[in-house]
């Protein structure tokens, strides 16, 4: 019978390939809770961005005034 060295060498590569992969995700910090995300923005803040979005979809607030409020809240 003939042995497949290379087909073996993959399939093994293979295996330790996905367990490092799996590994290494395994081992990512857990964010703290009330840390900010990584696009910088708090959930907080995101909160007040829709509802400020949600008025100025009903024409509650102006154009001007929901420019003003949104750097505001992007400002911190």
């Amino acid at each position: 019978m003939r042995r497949r060295p290379l087909l073996r060498a993959a399939a093994v590569g293979a295996g330790v390939y996905m367990a490092g992969k799996n590994r290494a995700r395994d081992e990512q910090p857990e964010p703290e809770p009330g840390a900010m995300p990584p696009g910088g923005l708090s959930p907080e803040a995101v909160e007040q961005l829709k509802s400020l979005a949600q008025l100025h979809d009903q024409g509650i607030l102006t154009d001007q005034e929901f420019e003003q409020q949104k750097a505001k809240i992007l400002a911190g």
